[in-house]
């Protein structure tokens, strides 16, 4: 189908529906599926865009300035760290995205690091498929011994929507709620059973710490090898936020001298991982490739979410989930 003064859309990376997306968004403009996170290539596919729909591809400066009929860019989730901000806004772009499709799911997924992370759950699995267990079956080895997680100190580093209902999910667990969140109040954390604190307090006195905070300039490596120096309970980490959060370098010394018995990492610095990442070879660490929104019902909440935005951009409507509000200065929307 041959197009004529309509609108473009630029799916950077496609996900699994893409197709039903293709379908849907060809009513209102062209789609091309650039498949890469390339920024020489990128640049080359913005040119005539009206509307950018991206994964995790960088959405530079660069790219935005490239694009000289560029209105708005979608950002397939909640995090936006890969979008230049300040460019979008510059330009009069607006940036949206989707904040809530996958709240609860990633709690679960969450859980599921804390759980298989306390309880071994990982090299014990390897413990019996590799048959060591043969001989010793009523006397498993002590690598293999986890702990209860009654009594024990929940530190949530990031009270939002996904902190909290990580909140909800420990309460059967009988576990005590620190959470750190300069934005949140003290009363709204009340109503997660969740005791306010400063980092340092939530780190020193935590058995178990849950990233769920955004990758800003503030929080780049908030985890540093200092903060985790003050984890006296040598407590298990776990993060399902942004790999950036945490110094991975310093992450990797501290596990591998003791100084924390365990970490789960949904994230990472470089996405994906280089092959030779040395936390490839501790058997302390749970690793999962960035997979905690990833169920069936949140990735088509997630992809019909996104081309609704890009639809209403098209539209010249609102977006619902603007992140870049200051462009509302610039532009006038329906």
């Amino acid at each position: 189908m041959r197009y004529i003064n309509k609108a473009k859309v630029l799916i950077t990376e496609p996900l699994p529906l893409v197709d039903e997306e293709k379908k849907i968004l060809s009513r209102y403009a062209s789609v091309t599926v650039a498949n890469t996170t390339s920024e020489d290539q990128l640049v080359e596919f913005v040119k005539d865009v009206d509307v950018i729909m991206v994964v995790y591809a960088k959405i530079t400066k660069r790219i935005i300035n490239s694009a000289t009929k560029l209105k708005g860019i979608v950002r397939y989730g909640i995090g936006v760290d890969n979008i230049d901000l300040e460019a979008a806004t510059a330009k009069g772009v607006v940036v949206a995205n989707v904040p809530d499709y996958a709240i609860e799911t990633v709690a679960d997924h969450a859980w599921a690091l804390i759980l298989a992370l306390v309880r071994r759950i990982v090299i014990a699995d390897k413990y019996v498929r590799n048959r060591l267990y043969i001989g010793k079956w009523t006397n498993p080895p002590e690598y293999l011994r986890g702990i209860d997680l009654s009594g024990k100190v929940l530190g949530l580093v990031g009270v939002g929507r996904i902190g909290r209902e990580v909140a909800k999910r420990a309460k059967g667990f009988g576990v005590k709620i620190l959470g750190y969140d300069p934005y949140i109040s003290s009363d709204v954390a009340k109503e997660f059973g969740i005791e306010l604190v400063n980092l340092d307090t939530l780190l020193s006195e935590s058995d178990i710490i849950s990233i769920h905070c955004p990758l800003t300039k503030e929080t780049y490596h908030l985890i540093n090898e200092d903060k985790i120096r003050l984890m006296r309970k040598r407590p298990y980490i776990i993060n399902t936020a942004r790999g950036a959060i945490i110094d991975e370098k310093a992450l990797y010394k501290a596990l591998k001298e003791g100084w924390i018995a365990g970490a789960a990492l949904d994230v990472f610095e470089i996405e994906p991982p280089p092959e030779n990442n040395p936390l490839f070879e501790l058997d302390n660490v749970v690793l999962t490739p960035h997979i905690a929104w990833y169920t069936e019902e949140a990735l088509r909440r997630l992809e019909m979410s996104a081309v609704e935005e890009a639809i209403r951009i098209l539209r010249g409507e609102l977006p619902r989930n603007i992140v870049n509000r200051e462009v509302l200065k610039f532009i006038k929307f329906n």
